[in-house]
């Protein structure tokens, strides 16, 4: 899909594409090297119980905070991708500028759950890290896993402002801070007082 005029023209949206582009690339680092390692570990587990008769020491522990990491990390990355869950009923029926405007404040608001969530979890991680909570084969501090829960809550917050950020300096509608609208079937104002598509 060709970009449309208005994707570098402002000052601001090439300055938040940075940013996008700086959180995007910390979201591929977590959830490629979370894949690798899981993938690894399994691979060397098996082959460990099918050739010593026994496997990687602490491996479901290790496989529990892969998935956490992947979990969390995958959060901001939904929302870059707008794959994340939506209740669109009452969006779909808008046109033009409410739609819009409501998908603005869809996103203001869940920007600031998340952010209130990072908030929440930050706290949680604080309070295991200060009573020295580990797991208990491997012995791992459980806040160093956990501390995804927080980083994946703030990079989602970041990616539903940049969205809302996107919207309110372009003249089409953004599903995230890259990705257009993608209905055919939705007019804006301009096509529907024209009759145009």
């Amino acid at each position: 899909m060709p970009k449309p005029a208005d994707s570098t023209a402002s000052p601001v949206v090439r300055a938040l594409s940075t940013i996008d582009r700086l959180t995007e690339g910390v979201e591929k680092l977590i959830l490629g090297g979370s894949v690798l390692f899981l993938t690894a570990l399994l691979v060397l587990h098996v082959l460990a119980r099918q050739l010593f008769d026994s496997g990687i020491p602490g491996q479901v522990e290790l496989t529990q905070f892969s998935l956490v990491i992947m979990t969390f990390a995958g959060l901001g990355y939904a929302v870059r991708r707008a794959r994340h869950i939506a209740m669109s009923a009452f969006y779909d029926q808008l046109r033009g500028r409410p739609r819009k405007a409501l998908l603005v404040f869809i996103c203001l608001v869940s920007g600031a759950m998340m952010m209130f969530f990072a908030w929440h979890a930050w706290g949680y991680v604080s309070s295991i890290r200060a009573v020295g909570r580990t797991s208990s084969a491997l012995g791992i501090a459980l806040w160093i896993p956990y501390l995804m829960a927080p980083i994946g809550f703030a990079l989602a917050g970041i990616q539903y402002w940049l969205t809302a950020t996107r919207n309110l300096t372009s003249r089409h509608i953004y599903r995230s801070f890259t990705e257009l609208e993608r209905y055919d079937d939705v007019p804006t104002e301009g096509a529907v007082e024209t009759g145009t598509n």
